[in-house]
């Protein structure tokens, strides 16, 4: 790590390198898997729902590594307020840390030493500052261990990321409003279990999608995301003592008062604050406990966004469905080339939505197993955590992004609508009919190849046979959601878009 260039392996100095630190130097000048090239990033060639959208660039290498390093200089700054470290290192630890660039792919390798990132990076991190200010060097990671800087950095990638997830869902949200409002009276076949059902209405099919989509939302505004800080194994007791090889006097780089006197170093109340102060200068949520070792923040959010990839896919796999040539009734206004059939339209979009609300579950899973941490440190149950935690965002958030984009384009035939919707010949109101008749006269009626209309003339009125009048509750269903949509800001009028 330095100021003007990223270090290489042939840099002694850098993460593994030398026997500073991070242990002896065990490279053997390898580079890549094979030995011969460079470690190219992961740029999304298997995962295109995510490929370039800003959910990616959140949860990138460069991402979380910046997160940890902003996570360094926010427990200097709040060390300083907090009176057990100088100003002065505080700064300076920022100015260095906001500077600096790192290479993930070597930091990647040097992190197999220590099982992870934080420890190779705070070793270059203290090198860096040790080269602008040695006495500031000394207040480098003071306290702290490295989940405590690994995982409010990923609380700060997490935070960044699901605002991105949310902006994609309310964008989402506005388009699924307008096609509820437009499409209220719009007649369609509900189809239960893949089979015509009765009437109901594309509008109320949206709002459907809708409501669910709110729901998920909800969830994600209202998860905590938690610094966490709490030292070696979270008693906070190394944030009571007095910094390593300072002693007081000449040596120190503090004004004089600057510091809290060494009495009142451990004094609870004054360790219980920093928790506050360091998160406070992050912009996340204080933590009551540290959460170390009770993972219940990463669970929920796993599940949080398990139920947006989910919402985002159940208007994928309807939107699919609907596509299919023998339907027709939707489409969407992405090209869907074949590299094979010319005339191919295919749902390329609701497909790349599809596929990640496929794969999100299963990483949650791993997540959902977080909170079966051993004692006070996980072993392999923590590292298990972070790429699961990184495919769930960035998942979830070009999901999002992408069913946005599907939904403000998603054309709508109202005429193929109707006309699927009178295949069965009048049996999509056969519930309706046999509330009249009777179960078993609309059985013998049914199973007869002519339209109901012919088969039961004269034993109901006309009007019956209409599904545009059996359509129960579907207008004040769509009113309902959209009522609920509004009332949380959707719309700037107070209206669908």
């Amino acid at each position: 790590m330095t100021t003007d260039r990223p270090y290489g392996p042939e840099d002694p100095s850098g993460p593994g390198g030398g026997d500073g630190p991070d242990g002896p130097d065990r490279r053997d000048g390898r580079s890549g898997a094979d030995g011969g090239g460079a470690v190219e990033a992961d740029s999304g060639l298997l995962s295109p729902v995510r490929a370039g959208t800003a959910a990616e660039a959140a949860t990138s290498d460069r991402a979380w590594l910046r997160a940890m390093l902003e996570a360094e200089a926010a427990l200097a700054r709040a060390q300083a307020r907090a009176g057990t470290v100088p100003a002065r290192a505080a700064r300076v630890i920022g100015q260095v840390a906001a500077t600096t660039t790192v290479d993930p792919a070597h930091l990647a390798r040097a992190a197999r030493q220590a099982a992870n990132p934080v420890v190779p990076l705070v070793a270059e991190l203290r090198r860096a500052v040790r080269a602008v200010d040695p006495r500031a060097a000394r207040h480098v990671h003071q306290g702290a261990t490295s989940q405590d800087i690994l995982d409010t950095a990923a609380m700060l990638v997490a935070r960044r990321a699901v605002e991105t997830v949310l902006d994609g869902l309310d964008r989402t949200a506005a388009g699924l409003a307008g096609l509820a409002e437009t499409h209220r009276d719009t007649l369609m076949a509900a189809r239960t279990l893949g089979q015509h059902a009765v009437p109901t209405t594309f509008g109320l099919k949206a709002a459907t999608w809708l409501a669910g989509l709110l729901q998920a939302r909800d969830r994600l505004r209202n998860l905590r995301l938690p610094a966490q800080l709490g030292g070696a194994a979270g008693t906070l007791a190394a944030f009571g003592l007095p910094t390593p090889g300072v002693p007081p006097g000449p040596e120190s780089s503090a004004e004089p008062g600057e510091l809290a006197e060494l009495g009142e170093l451990g004094d609870p109340a004054r360790v219980l604050g920093l928790a506050g102060l360091f998160a406070e200068e992050l912009g996340l949520d204080a933590p009551g406990v540290p959460w170390h070792a009770e993972r219940s923040v990463i669970a929920e959010l796993g599940t949080a966004l398990a139920g947006a990839a989910g919402a985002l896919g159940k208007i994928a796999t309807d939107v699919i469905l609907l596509a299919q040539t023998e339907v027709g009734e939707v489409a969407e206004s992405s090209g869907g080339r074949s590299s094979a059939m010319p005339h191919k339209r295919n749902p390329a979009l609701s497909v790349l939505v599809r596929s990640a609300a496929l794969q999100v579950p299963a990483y949650a899973q791993v997540l959902a197993c977080a909170p079966l941490a051993e004692h006070e440190r996980a072993v392999g149950a923590w590292q298990a955590e972070w790429q699961p935690l990184r495919e769930c965002l960035r998942l979830t958030g070009g999901a999002a992004e992408t069913a946005a984009e599907l939904v403000a384009g998603l054309q709508v035939f109202p005429e193929r609508m109707r006309a699927n919707a009178d295949l069965t010949g009048g049996r999509l109101v056969s519930e309706r009919l046999a509330a009249h008749l009777g179960r078993d006269v609309l059985d013998r009626a049914s199973g007869r190849p002519e339209p109901l209309p012919e088969t039961l003339a004269g034993r109901v009125p006309e009007e019956l046979f209409d599904p545009q009048g059996y359509l129960g509750a579907c207008g004040a269903l769509i009113d309902r959601v959209l009522t609920g949509y509004r009332s949380v800001g959707g719309g700037a009028d107070g209206k669908a878009p």
